[in-house]
């Protein structure tokens, strides 16, 4: 056995369970964790511009590519308070995401000394496993420990957190004895699945809900063949968006009170059975129960047991892994195909395109401001197939949700829970450390923008190239739109006059300035007609100097999105589309 420091242990230990990406801020009391980084030369590091922007980064990178684990590193005291906002939004979404921070010598941790907090008690309801090691000799096995459970059940976030004095200490330690602790996840039982199936064919119009749990599970592939086989349509949760490509004739569109499709909530109310898979029924995609429940039936698999009936019971509940449970369900489908005993859906699944071919959102505006609906008809024509977009909350993401097309799994990354402001760009740089040769889209607000914008400079060190579109109506339009109701949306404007620089015409802050003093390429849009221009020439910036590059878009100051509180009530604000002009990026169109 070799005698070595518990963090060059640790660092050993991070290889071998396959996470090198890291990123995070170093400080006095994690100095020694980082030296072991620099020893070991293994794990790659980016630096941060904010604790709080490196878990965001970490998350980012988690979620571009099955297996990824992000590792979001920090000193004692408010680096590991920083990232609470990171392993709130990682939890909420299941994705696994390692944090490890610095923390006081071991006696000293109730004196109150200089940045020592107890990091463990705030982050545990958060995570899935927090710790402050307080014997060297537990090191190894608290890694190990924190590797199976982000990968068992319901992926989620850990944290770790190294008293300076334990990181020093020595101990015995041999790498090739270490060995990964096994994965646990639930597998459904062809009996369940039996049953589960026998609801679903005999009913007249089932739908699927594919949530994310498929796509944690890599899953995509198999969604996908199972609707095919059955020829029944799906309908892709927020999170699980991409599971199945937009253009898929399956492809139902997504339900839901902000981030849904007019043809989806149609589609939804028509149908007399739904199995969910991997999904947890979040109410921006239900609303109302009553509406939601009301004459179907339901079938819920889910990797995590007591999410079953959580939010309402359904008719059959399943406990499994959704790889595992569409592997079955496959298997089951295959067969009865091949005895000619499933029900012929074709009808449903015509009325369904039908619905998806006319109910469309307006997006052909020439209005100067611009007006949002333009900017993702824009996008649509001027980003591929394979582009990987990446947004958090507000109604750019809202409109863009209803707007864009995703054609992949993971090519959609989403704060979907969680949703903090601030998150897109440092989470769009984890991304692309993740799938470095992606076409990477961020999607912000002005107010999203502003929250983590010296993380861009982070992007113009490391080389970490991505477009970056910033919808900027100068207020916080979310929160304006909800404040209708009370009178006072005038007061969420960010709008002023910005004495050094008029060229912004009121509307504040100069992201083009502050984008180009951070290092990265910039570009500002007025008028609707300019922004295929603008794209192209993003692009070439982007692939020219390996940077991030900002389109700042001008919108009108104030667009009502579509949203209501119940699926059968959503309001449309806007015009809605008449014809194939109205709409001409919409994936099926009819005259």
């Amino acid at each position: 056995m070799a005698k070595m420091r518990t963090v060059d242990a640790a660092v050993a230990i991070l290889e071998k369970e396959g996470a090198t990406e890291a990123f995070g801020l170093p400080g006095a009391a994690i100095n020694p964790f980082y030296s072991a980084m620099r020893a070991h030369g293994g794990i790659r590091h980016t630096l941060a511009r904010h604790v709080e922007g490196a878990s965001h980064m970490a998350d980012g990178y988690s979620r571009a590519a099955d297996g990824n684990i992000g590792i979001c590193i920090g000193t004692s005291g408010p680096a590991g308070t920083d990232m609470i906002t990171g392993l709130y939004a990682a939890q909420a979404d299941s994705i696994p995401m390692l944090c490890i921070t610095g923390q006081a010598p071991v006696a000293k941790l109730h004196k109150e000394d200089f940045q020592a907090v107890d990091i463990e008690s705030i982050a545990k309801p958060l995570t899935k496993f927090a710790m402050t090691i307080l014997e060297p000799g537990q090191v190894p096995g608290a890694f190990q420990k924190a590797f199976q459970l982000m990968r068992s059940g319901r992926p989620g976030p850990v944290l770790l957190d190294l008293p300076i004095d334990v990181q020093m200490a020595e101990i015995e330690f041999d790498i090739d004895a270490y060995e990964p602790l096994p994965i646990e996840k639930p597998k459904a039982s062809r009996k369940q699945l039996e049953k589960a199936l026998d609801l679903l064919t005999a009913s007249q119009h089932p739908l699927i809900v594919a949530g994310g749990g498929i796509i944690n599970a890599g899953a995509s592939a198999q969604l996908v063949e199972l609707a095919e086989i059955l020829n029944v349509p799906v309908i892709p949760t927020l999170m699980g968006w991409g599971a199945i490509p937009d253009d898929h004739q399956l492809m139902a569109g997504m339900v839901g009170l902000q981030t849904s499709h007019r043809y989806g909530n149609e589609t939804f109310l028509q149908s007399d059975f739904v199995i969910g898979i991997g999904n947890r029924w979040a109410n921006r995609h239900t609303g109302g129960l009553d509406t939601y429940t009301a004459g179907r039936k339901f079938v819920h698999i889910d990797i995590e047991p007591t999410q079953i009936g959580r939010v309402f019971s359904p008719d059959l509940g399943i406990a499994s892994d959704a790889g595992a449970a569409l592997d079955g369900l496959l298997e089951l489908a295959r067969e009865r195909q091949a005895a000619k005993t499933l029900p012929d859906y074709s009808g449903w699944v015509a009325e369904c395109q039908e619905r998806k071919g006319s109910l469309h959102r307006k997006t052909n505006f020439d209005n100067v401001p611009i007006k949002p609906q333009r900017v993702y008809q824009e996008m649509n024509k001027a980003f591929g197939r394979d582009t990987t977009y990446v947004s958090t909350i507000g109604l750019s993401q809202i409109a863009g949700a209803q707007m864009l097309h995703v054609f992949g799994a993971r090519k959609w990354i989403n704060a979907g829970q969680a949703g903090p402001l601030g998150w897109t760009a440092p989470a769009a740089l984890g991304v692309v450390r993740g799938t470095p040769d992606a076409t990477v889209v961020a999607l912000s607000g002005d107010y999203d923008f502003q929250f983590m914008i010296e993380e861009l400079a982070v992007g113009a060190q490391f080389n970490l190239p991505y477009i970056h579109v910033v919808v900027n109506n100068s207020y916080l339009g979310l929160i304006r739109q909800s404040q209708r109701g009370f009178n006072m949306e005038q007061n969420v404007s960010l709008a002023f006059e910005n004495i050094n620089s008029p060229e912004t015409n009121g509307y504040g802050v100069d992201h083009i300035k502050v984008a180009e003093g951070l290092g990265v390429k910039a570009i500002r849009v007025e008028d609707p007609n300019d922004l295929p221009a603008a794209f192209d020439k993003a692009k070439a910036l982007m692939g020219e100097f390996k940077v991030p590059v900002v389109v700042e878009v001008i919108l009108e100051k104030i667009t009502n999105i579509s949203m209501g509180v119940e699926i059968n009530g959503v309001n449309e604000f806007e015009e809605l589309a008449e014809t194939a002009a109205d709409a001409p990026t919409a994936i099926l169109t009819k005259a």
